[in-house]
């Protein structure tokens, strides 16, 4: 569209118009297209200036203001240095002419002179020359504070790239200025009167400032605006944004002080005030104002987090004062379970700290603070009294309850899951609760189960005893709770085989139970895990429920969790027998798909496959029985006559990809089932892999191909076929990854073919390195570097890592010779590029937790030939760029030299590391 030169604003109008409110969705679909295209474009920047200039109505104006903003982030490059100061003073003066216009023209307008001032290192200390410029103007305060406010924000924006030096040199200065600003918001306070928005507004800009971390501690500490940020705490009838407000501005203020000890006078001041809430919070409970009470709670919460250490350093002293605990103890009394919810985090700190420092007496202190929040907890696990059915386990309170559960586990140190059990167990006994705190006690008891001693332990034994006798009259919530406690407690059963006939009688009750039948499923599974040897003698049982499984109500994932039991057992049973209760457990699944490709050649259509694919992969990946050298294993024939099956539906299904990976991924455990036992399979495998790929290239076929050298990379005799096949899947990879974007667009096929690469490197790299292919496959993955994609990235760099380990190694393997030999070659084509390559994607398109990788790679190549490494890094970082657009310094020649050195100089691989990561900060 922008080929034809700068459109004209009649027509920028009319999208624009269209895009909000052309009442046909493909027209605002065109009009979106048209807008995103014209962003990109050079004319952009005078075209939103335009817009802005002429102020014709609120959608233009935020378009514009929007599209500044996105130009000065993303494409500031685009404009020559003697711009700068033109493009500076119209939007000043652009937010001064539309400050009445919108709040969110005025945010955009704000955020592009914030992101122009932090790129723009011309504009020499930009906050004094605001405030200068408009602090005696009551009507510029607004969009002025609002500067003030993005500018901290946008310090460590993402989009921002301005490198740590520039952040340095941008942190230092606002922190030289921020008692300026201080001052000008203390007497916007006192102008301001009872102007709740100006007040807001003032709040969130204190708080951006304590989020940067750049306020003199001190200079705040006698400050005014605490003093009025409490008092609009404290009082009752402050209003719910400016309560908001304010709550948010104290919260960062006690996460700005999280060193206490460097930052003791407003540490104080924060600490005395925050306890005087206590009495608020009581008033905002007793008016049933939940926002009010829900931002206590989170303040309440920031101040033990700040406090953590010192609380646990000196309990009861200054400031580890415990009535920061006792606060929360309150807000976890309070009958809504979202209150309690925000102070889990603490919960879990408070719990680690005192889990490493490990001191009994220390645990003393803190442990009945343990214990009253285990006694809300379980409180507020309580269903409704009038709740019907099984507790729902996907809504907000069934998350909460397992966010409950994982908190319990990682606390019941401090109390002891023995004693926990014990009096929980107590409370039934000798109750005669309520049917909710029944079911909650039991949650409670579920979660800690595993953790409590189940050696001649007669508690554990005789809760077991006692569940497995509840009657079906109780609560089907109760029934359900207590079928997970059961499925908790295998080790109990394990260790007491007694227990093994009255468990699995309750638990098939459970199973025949629609409601129940998922609960009692999982149970079994587990029981079944941990008692295989005892669940031997249990196992036509098992069979039995898994030849009719579909009888049962179940979810998938608990019908996949029981074949699996029946599986895991399985393998326990004499060789002899395996083989036949292996095609007996698979029978019912051929049997299915023989059904739909008779249906699928009868109609041309069938149902979906992939349920039964998944049955029989769970069974492959967990029938594992243990097979002596020399032993045929006793699968191999049972796959062998599956295999047919499983061709054909891989044919019928060829163009879907989701069927093909579950195809793929029954074969893959089919293969790793009988290792070498599948050779048989090998040939036609390979073939119809192949010939599939070449029209539908579907990424998992080069995972299972990976699975296959992996498994015969080994055999002497397999190696050329192998070969042959990494080849034939190689040709329609490179055409589909040499697309414009494709890399991006397809990372699943870079990650597998990667992992391919990578096993025959590991498998037989000679192989690989002599073969024709490889100096395609080296090419590929050096392109691939810059891919910003967890999995496929790591993918490449493990097999550039793997592949230059090859060389470095030692002298008397049979092959060694030859193996350094042929890197050498690789590494003289391609070393430079490489090097670049890793470099320029550390600094410009991969995250930070990638470096670990590449610091690898740089390693092994470093390892392999250290002088010529030398070279090629210090050619790679002549060609990175030393300034910004703004004309700020990325990096000095200081810099460069030191990283230089850091990394040839390395001993070990963790120092390459160090060194990239301080490195790219100057690019990010």
């Amino acid at each position: 569209a922008m080929e034809g030169g700068k459109p004209s604003l009649t027509l920028v109008y009319q999208a624009v118009q269209a895009l909000y409110h052309d009442p046909d969705p493909s027209g605002k679909e065109r009009a979106s297209l048209w807008l995103g295209e014209l962003q990109r474009s050079m004319f952009a920047w005078e075209i939103s200036d335009q817009l802005l200039q002429l102020k014709q109505d609120v959608e233009s104006c935020y378009f514009a203001a929007q599209t500044m903003k996105m130009k000065i982030q993303t494409s500031f490059y685009e404009l020559p240095p003697e711009t700068h100061n033109a493009l500076r003073d119209s939007l000043l003066t652009h937010i001064q002419n539309l400050k009445d216009l919108s709040p969110i023209i005025v945010t955009q307008l704000a955020l592009a002179i914030a992101d122009l001032a932090l790129q723009m290192a011309s504009w020499k200390g930009c906050v004094h020359t605001l405030i200068e410029k408009y602090n005696e103007d009551v009507g510029s305060m607004p969009f002025l504070i609002e500067i003030l406010t993005v500018l901290p924000e946008e310090v460590h924006s993402r989009s921002l790239r301005i490198g740590a030096n520039r952040r340095t040199e941008i942190i230092e200065d606002l922190a030289f200025y921020s008692n300026t600003v201080v001052a000008l918001l203390t007497s916007c306070v006192e102008k301001a009167g009872g102007d709740e928005k100006m007040l807001i507004k003032v709040f969130r800009c204190l708080g951006s400032w304590f989020n940067l971390g750049v306020l003199d501690s001190n200079f705040m500490a006698s400050n005014q605006l605490l003093m009025v940020l409490f008092q609009i705490l404290q009082r009752d009838e402050t209003s719910t944004n400016l309560h908001e407000a304010a709550s948010d501005c104290v919260c960062s203020a006690l996460y700005a002080i999280e060193n206490v000890d460097t930052n003791v006078a407003l540490a104080l001041q924060l600490f005395q005030g925050v306890l005087t809430l206590e009495t608020a919070y009581h008033m905002a409970v007793a008016r049933e104002d939940l926002d009010k009470v829900l931002n206590y709670c989170r303040i309440f919460t920031e101040l033990c987090e700040t406090f953590l250490e010192t609380t646990v350093r000196t309990p009861g002293q200054g400031m580890g004062d415990l009535r920061t605990l006792e606060l929360l103890l309150i807000c976890a009394g309070h009958p809504q379970y979202e209150v309690v919810e925000i102070s889990f985090n603490f919960w879990y700190r408070l719990g680690e700290h005192l889990y490493k420092i490990n001191d009994a007496n220390l645990h003393g202190v803190f442990r009945p603070y343990i214990q009253r929040l285990l006694h809300c907890l379980a409180r507020h696990c309580q269903l409704d009294p009038d709740h019907e059915g099984i507790p729902e386990e996907t809504d907000d309170f069934g998350e909460f309850r397992m966010r409950v559960s994982d908190l319990v586990k990682d606390v019941i140190f401090l109390v002891g899951s023995m004693e926990c059990f014990s009096q929980l167990y107590s409370t039934l006994k000798d109750g005669n609760p309520p049917w909710e705190v029944t079911e909650a006690v039991l949650f409670i008891m579920a979660s800690i189960a595993k953790s409590v001693d189940p050696e001649n332990n007669p508690t554990v034994a005789e809760v077991l005893q006692q569940v497995v006798l509840l009657p079906e009259s109780v609560h089907l919530a109760v029934r359900y709770t207590s079928i997970e406690l059961v499925g908790e407690m295998s080790e109990v059963v394990d260790r007491n085989p007694r227990f093994l006939d009255p468990v699995l009688n309750y638990l098939m009750k459970g199973l025949r139970e629609k409601p129940l039948a998922s609960a009692a499923a999982k149970a079994i599974h587990n029981i079944c895990s941990v008692c295989r040897d005892h669940m031997a003698q249990h196992f036509q049982g098992l069979l039995d429920i898994a030849r009719s499984l579909d009888s049962f109500a179940l979810s998938t994932e608990a019908a996949v969790g029981l074949l699996k039991g029946t599986a895991l057992v399985l393998a326990r049973l004499p060789l002899e027998k395996i083989a036949e209760c292996l095609s007996d457990l698979c029978a019912v699944q051929v049997l299915a798909l023989k059904k739909l490709l008779a249906e699928r050649s009868r109609n041309g259509k069938s149902a979906d496959p992939t349920a039964w694919l998944d049955r029989l992969a769970v069974i492959f990946r967990h029938t594992n029985p243990i097979v002596e050298n020399g032993q045929t294993h006793p699968c191999q024939k049972v796959i062998q006559e599956i295999w047919p099956v499983l061709s054909e539906t891989l044919n019928a299904h060829q163009a879907d990809n989701r069927i093909v990976e579950r195809c793929c991924r029954c074969l893959r455990f089919a293969v790793r089932c009988v290792g070498k036992g599948s050779a048989s399979l090998l040939q036609p495998l390979v073939t119809q892999m192949v010939s599939v790929y070449q029209v539908y290239p579907h990424s998992c076929f080069l995972y299972l191909g990976s699975i296959l050298v992996d498994e015969y990379g080994m055999e002497e005799g397999c190696r050329q076929g192998l070969l042959d096949m990494l080849q034939a899947l190689c040709m329609p990879t490179f055409q589909l990854l040499e697309q414009p974007n494709s890399l991006r667009n397809h990372p699943d096929t870079v990650d597998d073919l990667f992992r391919l690469a990578t096993r025959f490197v590991q498998r037989s790299p000679v192989t690989l390195l002599g073969s024709s292919i490889v100096v395609h496959i080296i090419q590929c993955a050096i392109a691939a570097t810059s891919l910003d994609h967890r999995d496929a990235n790591c993918s490449v760099m493990k097999f550039i890592r793997d592949l230059i380990h090859t060389g470095v190694g030692n002298d008397h393997e049979e092959d060694f010779a030859l193996r350094k030999r042929l890197i050498c070659q690789a590494m003289e084509q391609n070393g430079q590029q490489l090097i670049n390559q890793l470099l320029h994607s550390c600094c410009f398109c991969l995250p930070p937790y990638t470096l670990p990788d590449v610091a690898e790679v740089l390693w092994e190549v470093m390892l392999f030939d250290r002088p010529m490494f030398c070279r090629w890094l210090e050619n790679a970082l002549k060609g990175l760029p030393k300034q910004t657009a703004g004309g700020a310094v990325t990096v000095t020649h200081k810099q460069l030299t030191e990283f230089h050195k850091q990394v040839t100089s390395a001993e070990e691989c963790k120092q390459v590391c160090w060194a990239i990561r301080e490195f790219t900060r100057l690019y990010r």
